[in-house]
């Protein structure tokens, strides 16, 4: 008999496979349609980090600045060296008009990553 995590009968593959149908549609332009994917693999897996981070990127995809805000918060609370998430999170703040609040996230992105983007939306020369 298959292992479910729930009422639904969802498997740990499907919430596998629902991932990375997410990252397909999100790729494909659709954030709406990950967000959906993402929320019962989260429901059922509110730990996974890397479904988070998906997460968060559909919601800024979808320009659904709040909720991104959020998630990339509760990845960065797990994960505090994560350069991506910090340039994320600086790049949800920049367009909520917050500058202050991007500049420290874009600077801890360079800071752990020299990646050309982040040392760029740093502006460490300023």
């Amino acid at each position: 008999m298959p292992e479910t995590s729930g009422p639904t009968g969802r498997t740990p593959e499907t919430h596998v496979i629902d991932f990375r149908a997410a990252e397909q549609l999100l790729n494909a332009r659709d954030p709406r349609g990950a967000v959906k994917l993402l929320d019962s693999v989260i429901a059922a897996h509110p730990e996974n980090t890397a479904a988070r981070l998906l997460r968060a990127r559909a919601f800024f995809a979808a320009a659904q600045l709040r909720p991104a805000e959020l998630e990339f918060t509760v990845v960065l609370e797990r994960e505090p060296d994560n350069a991506y998430a910090h340039f994320a999170l600086g790049r949800t703040y920049e367009r909520q008009g917050r500058p202050d609040q991007a500049r420290r996230h874009f600077r801890l992105a360079a800071a752990l990553d020299p990646n050309p983007e982040y040392l760029k939306a740093a502006h460490f020369d300023s």
